[in-house]
């Protein structure tokens, strides 16, 4: 990084909005003048613009390289200047002036131009107003938060949507053409949100906070913004701090005395074009042309009848709706009796209901889960997999009779049945959006359902596997369906359509395309995989019957690193260091996995060396497919065992932490809460285990340094 030009000002202006684009910078200058400095020639004057009475409170740049506009503002103007004219007006001796396009909106601190530079959003108070940026007009005023605007912004692929944030702790998406509210968030954190961004390759949208917090959401075409991660930057840093100061310990307790915490308010967000990435995954902004993650589903536009014109029947009264006469009616028995039963306005209740959606952070610091809560049976079939929902609150059960139970986090009341496969299901997996989930079976088939329909949206079968499906999820942001089956890699792209003809009722109209198919380097069969589709990874994990770990990169199509006989035995589970939205690791976490294997115990890798780093064996598993999991939070390793218990590791340690015993079986699948720290256990005759966190206990809060500091072991 280059320093180009350095700037000093005549006053403070921590809190101002001041303005920078690629071509010039612009300074208030005596409160209410401004200095526009050129970033291509540091060595040419300022131009100076005059025109203000009031300080100037909000100054930015136009989105357009030609011409490059200005707005301003202060308590009594907004203009709009063009500054290619005003550098030819001053150069001619004459006055720079620009276009006043409001006057008397109040203290305006935030503005923002359109993708087209034609409207300017200026945020004042609790409301935006809506000018065009050629004269003096309001279009529109927006109001609806319940504290003064913090930004503005206009969305790049739709120009009749704008976004903004507030000190109310929340932020809307607004249509332009209705002025309306189109989505509303829940309050996201206990300090105000200060800016908004835009990520157009992906549409999405991501909102920072005064404490240092930034939530990325999708904006889907419906404006239903789902979250997709979450991220708190002083936390990392203070993570990062712990790694990096390590090898220096005295220095770093020394240094720590004298810091004082200050707070990472997310002034403003733009796009990093490069970073340094620390895996094989290559992470320099996008995909390669001919790239496989590039490919597109064309979505068919609706087919609508056109209607045909002519005079449409009219009815013969004025009113839609005619009282009847009551001629037909029974006659009344009772007089006139007031209400005294009068319940309460039920929007209260939805209140109440919505303020259990704040986001919550996963304790770094707890104990491990260990604590017996509730027994249930399913009803004496295999637990072959479990999965939470992104949210913690729903929970995915594929049993060995081949039904998929869809039980609440709590595990109370009875479950959903779905019910449609031939053979055992071998996995589940929940999209992003918690809308719909799939279920792969040994029948050689995948199907999509969506919640409160029997009837899966997709099914993939007919013979279009040889094999059966070792493993199948969503991936890369759920764009793709990832599946195994052989040894071949599947990659689908798929468009789910919920709607139905009740005539061709059983006509699926969801739309399943192949948008790559990837053999692996021996012809060997894939007994597991893994990917993140939380995140944009172009890494897949997968493994083969000839005991080795294959490392796709899915960028390319081709498999970046090979490691044969990683185990004795075939791998039956890969697990990656997925983290939660609700916990925050160090990036370099993501670079750890789990195999685990028959009569080999499992293993920890490191993703960059792909080598074993360290091995837990204290369980028993001789025969059974026994899963393991990491927890959100990266400390803790949960395996099954065929002992009829559970085993829970420190990530640190080869040795033991917990031993959970009583299981009624061998305890076959085990799953962390994404949320709350909870360990979800199955059993090869149809029982689930939840166990919680002791209250109170707090085992290490060097959290993100367990995971790195795992010496480098030979397997």
């Amino acid at each position: 990084m280059i320093e180009k030009l350095s700037l000093t000002c005549d006053r403070l202006l921590s809190h101002r909005q001041l303005a920078c684009c690629h071509s010039y910078c612009g300074l208030p200058l005596h409160g209410n003048e401004m200095l526009i400095y050129s970033n291509m020639d540091i060595e040419q004057q300022p131009l100076l613009l005059t025109g203000h009475h009031g300080e100037i409170s909000a100054m930015t740049f136009g989105k357009g390289s030609r011409p490059v506009l200005l707005c301003s503002a202060s308590a009594d103007y907004i203009i709009v200047w063009d500054i290619e004219l005003c550098q030819r007006r001053t150069q001619e001796g004459k006055v720079a002036a620009g276009t006043v396009i409001g006057t008397l909106l109040g203290e305006v601190i935030h503005l923002s131009f359109c993708f087209s530079d034609e409207r300017v959003a200026a945020c004042s108070g609790a409301a935006v107003h809506i000018l065009t940026s050629k004269r003096h007009e309001v279009i529109s005023t927006l109001t609806g938060h319940l504290g003064p605007l913090t930004s503005a912004e206009f969305c790049p692929w739709n120009k009749d949507i704008l976004v903004t944030t507030s000190e109310d702790r929340t932020f809307k998406v607004w249509d332009l053409k209705m002025e309306a509210v189109c989505y509303q968030s829940f309050v996201l954190t206990a300090s105000p949100l200060l800016s908004v961004f835009f990520l157009e390759e992906n549409r999405h949208l991501i909102t920072g906070s005064v404490d240092g917090q930034v939530w990325c959401f999708s904006l889907p075409d419906n404006h239903k913004c789902h979250l997709v991660t979450k991220m708190d930057l002083q936390k990392m840093e203070k993570r990062h701090h712990q790694l990096t100061s390590s090898h220096q310990a005295g220095v770093a307790d020394q240094s720590a005395a004298d810091k004082v915490e200050t707070s990472k308010p997310i002034l403003k967000m733009a796009l990093c074009d490069s970073f340094t990435g620390t895996s094989y995954e290559d992470r320099n902004s996008p995909a390669l042309p001919e790239s496989p993650l590039n490919a597109e589903l064309k979505k068919k536009e609706p087919n609508h009848p056109k209607k045909k014109g002519g005079i449409k029947e009219q009815p013969l009264v004025f009113h839609s709706k005619v009282k009847s006469s009551g001629y037909t009616s029974a006659p009344r028995r009772s007089m006139f009796s007031p209400k005294t039963n009068i319940q309460k306005n039920p929007s209260s209740k939805k209140d109440a209901k919505n303020t259990g959606l704040f986001l919550r952070d996963y304790p770094a610091d707890s104990a491990a889960p260990t604590v017996p809560q509730i027994d249930l049976s399913t009803g004496n079939k295999p637990v072959y997999c479990l999965q939470y929902s992104g949210d913690g609150k729903q929970i995915l059960c594929g049993l060995g009779d081949s039904s998929v139970l869809l039980y609440k986090s709590s595990l109370t009341g009875s479950p959903a049945v779905y019910t449609g496969h031939d053979k055992p299901v071998s996995s589940v997996s929940w999209s992003l959006n918690r809308q719909w989930w799939l279920s792969a079976s040994e029948d050689q088939s995948l199907r999509i359902w969506t919640q409160g329909s029997p009837e899966p949206v997709i099914i993939m079968g007919n013979s279009m596997f040889s094999k059966p499906i070792r493993s199948a999820q969503f991936y890369y942001l759920d764009k793709f369906l990832l599946l195994a089956s052989g040894p071949s890699l599947y990659l689908y792209l798929y468009n789910v359509d919920i709607t139905r003809d009740s005539i061709k009722r059983y006509q699926q109209r969801s739309v399943v395309k192949l948008a790559g198919r990837f053999a692996t380097t021996s012809a060997t069969d894939i007994t597991a995989l893994s990917a993140i589709s939380d995140f944009f990874s172009y890494i897949v994990l997968v493994c083969g019957s000839d005991r080795s770990i294959q490392v796709f990169d899915m960028n390319k199509g081709t498999v970046a690193s090979e490691l044969p006989d990683a185990h004795n035995k075939a791998i039956h589970c890969v697990t990656q260091n997925k983290g939660s939205m609700f916990s925050t690791q160090a990036p370099d976490s993501h670079n750890l996995f789990l195999t685990s294997a028959v009569t080999d115990g499992v293993k920890i890798w490191d993703l960059r060396t792909l080598r074993c780093v360290r091995r837990y064996e204290n369980h028993l598993n001789r025969c059974h497919p026994c899963l393991s999991a990491i927890s959100p939070c990266g400390r803790f390793i949960a395996s099954g065992s065929e002992d009829n218990c559970a085993y829970v590791y420190d990530i640190r340690s080869s040795s033991y932490l917990h031993k959970l015993q009583k299981h009624s079986d061998t305890v076959l699948s085990v799953t962390f809460n994404p949320a709350t720290p909870e360990l979800l256990t199955g059993t090869l005759d149809g029982k689930l285990r939840l166990f919680q966190s002791s209250s109170g206990a707090c085992l290490s809060h060097d959290t993100s340094a367990a995971v790195h500091s795992i010496p480098n072991m030979t397997a």
